[in-house]
């Protein structure tokens, strides 16, 4: 027995199927750039690692654990919002399925389409707030020379030892 199909009803289900798509796009590319801080993160997080080992590192080695720290909190926030923009793609697929079946008669598909599309949304809204904050936290650590012209002052401040 076949069921019956109703063309303008399916071709309005991926109509509206179709317009998260453009939502997931912008998460894709936000993950992409979200990715690449972190690898950024995790190679200077090496090098300074590197440096402490081999005593090369350009100021104390506590201020080099300070740093790694910072990194470290940094490659948290990252890594969150990198999990978030994950778990908003995901429901917003979820969405996508949802309103398809919707239009195409599965009666709860709708109502269960509004709480993944807000729970995507939600998603959303958080892994930006954590790239937010890791941006934020990652200007923060920089000094722009700061802590190098002190101790350049400092130096030819104090008096030449014999």
């Amino acid at each position: 027995m076949a069921l019956p199909v109703d063309t303008d009803t399916i071709s309005q289900g991926i109509r509206l199927a179709v317009a998260p798509v453009f939502f997931l796009t912008a998460v894709a590319g936000l993950i992409g750039a979200v990715a690449t801080r972190l690898a950024r993160i995790i190679d200077r997080a090496r090098v300074i690692e590197t440096q402490l080992r081999q005593g090369t590192y350009a100021t104390t080695r506590e201020e080099g654990f300070q740093e790694l720290q910072g990194l470290r909190v940094r490659g948290l926030l990252a890594n969150g919002s990198i999990a978030l923009l994950t778990l908003c793609g995901f429901l917003i697929g979820v969405t996508i399925v949802l309103i398809f079946l919707g239009e195409t008669g599965f009666e709860s598909g709708g109502r269960w389409a509004i709480f993944s599309f807000m729970g995507g949304i939600a998603s959303f809204l958080l892994a930006l707030l954590s790239f937010m904050i890791e941006t934020i936290f990652a200007t923060r650590l920089l000094d722009f020379g700061r802590r190098l012209q002190q101790a350049t002052e400092s130096q030819a401040q104090s008096p030449p030892q014999d």
